[in-house]
């Protein structure tokens, strides 16, 4: 029986906040700095719409859809629309219900922020607010039921803490296929503040605390382990991505450091809540190789276009996390076993689970590209518009002014 924890509530309270500080400020912010100058605010942009659609849609259907009572492993069943029947005082655990909707739209919300990073400067935005409009309901909501709300890989087994299938691979291996349809950009160029991009991963690792720390949904030694391995994690990312840096290219580079910390953390994501410090070491440390090999050797190789590195840095890193949560778990932190305490079929389910995610979210995601594109007339903004940049074509308005 469900039993109020104000503890718990608090603490699920604060680590929400977090996770909105993630989803507007610090994705805005990171992409914002990562981008041209011609198309920040553009690129800012992305990320409050898509967060604003996905905070509407949550609370009428979403929700409902992604948590509801399982029908067939598939989805959940429709009730609550408008969160109408939920009282202020109806639990989830220890919590009000209400403030796990809020926890999960925050979620929903940032992996559609991560996502929008791999489009920048080439996108409509009527085509993007439509696909965020599509792609929430037919590839967020029913890979959210399956890994979290009961459904069919959730049965199976399969572990995912904080999100490593459910936000990195999802929104990293959907913006590669939306990536694909717009094409290449005309010019590449190199990031146009820095600075801002530093500050947006700092705000990235504190409200990652709460990303993964508030997963287990309640303040206790589980919740701590999550702070902890998430840290361990970015801090060793950051220290090897820095370490190949210096070795590949002769110095260390601050774009490259503050890399390593968000791969160390998507690795971690997934497994926060079931592997001690040795794995978290262990993670943080092959989710920078894992990414840093696909930013800087397999994306050339293949010429797609992620223009900031979406599924490199979050799909690629996501994928090792996953699969690495099904090697390192221990049963000490929180019951499961992976690989190395005996139990190899966790790793089989782990593999199944990033597979069945990376197929699903790709196929639908590149189908709904493909058939907005034709409907619309095209996705990607007209070549004049892209040469001079979407904050002056688009919004009419510049993100400096130096008059």
């Amino acid at each position: 029986m469900d039993v109020f924890s104000a503890g718990d509530t608090a603490w699920v309270l604060i680590c929400t906040i977090l996770v909105l500080l993630m989803s507007i400020t610090a994705v805005a912010f990171f992409y914002g700095g990562l981008c041209k100058r011609k198309n920040v605010l553009n690129t800012i942009f992305l990320t409050f719409i898509a967060f604003s659609i996905i905070s509407v849609i949550w609370v009428i259907f979403g929700y409902q859809f992604a948590f509801g009572t399982d029908i067939n492993g598939l989805i959940g069943s429709p009730s609550n629309f408008f969160l109408q029947g939920i009282g202020l005082d109806e639990l989830s655990g220890t919590i009000p219900t209400l403030l796990f909707v809020m926890f999960q739209c925050a979620f929903a919300g940032l992996t559609c922020a991560i996502m929008s990073g791999a489009l920048v400067g080439r996108m409509k935005t009527k085509a993007w607010i439509a696909f965020t409009i599509l792609w929430v309901c037919i590839v967020y909501v029913p890979i959210a039921h399956w890994v979290w709300g009961g459904g069919w890989l959730m049965q199976m087994g399969a572990l995912d803490f904080a999100g490593g299938a459910v936000v990195h691979i999802n929104s990293g291996i959907s913006a590669l296929a939306v990536a694909l349809v717009l094409g290449r950009r005309k010019n590449i160029s190199i990031p146009h503040n820095l600075g801002y991009a530093v500050l947006g991963a700092a705000l990235l690792w504190i409200g990652w605390m709460g990303f993964n720390g508030g997963s287990g949904l309640a303040a206790d030694g589980l919740a701590a382990n999550a702070i902890i391995v998430s840290n361990v994690a970015a801090a060793v990312g950051l220290i090897v991505w820095t370490l190949i840096d210096t070795k590949v290219v002769g110095k260390p580079t601050v774009l490259g450091a503050i890399s390593g910390a968000i791969a160390g953390l998507v690795g971690i994501t997934p497994a926060a809540g079931f592997v001690d410090v040795f794995g978290a070491l262990v993670i943080g440390a092959g989710a920078s190789v894992v990414s840093y090999f696909a930013v800087y050797y397999l994306k050339p190789k293949l010429g797609y276009d992620d223009a900031l590195d979406v599924w490199g840095i979050h799909g690629m890193s996501g994928v090792w996390g996953a699969i690495a949560t099904g090697i390192f778990a221990v049963p000490a932190v929180n019951g499961a076993a992976g690989l190395i305490a005996g139990n190899a079929n966790q790793l089989v389910v782990q593999i199944i689970s990033v597979v069945v995610t990376i197929v699903y979210a790709f196929t639908i995601s590149y189908i709904l590209a493909k058939v907005l594109d034709k409907a619309m007339g095209g996705i990607r903004v007209e070549e004049s518009e892209e040469t001079v940049g979407l904050d002056t074509s688009l919004h009419q308005e510049s993100a400096y002014n130096f008059n």
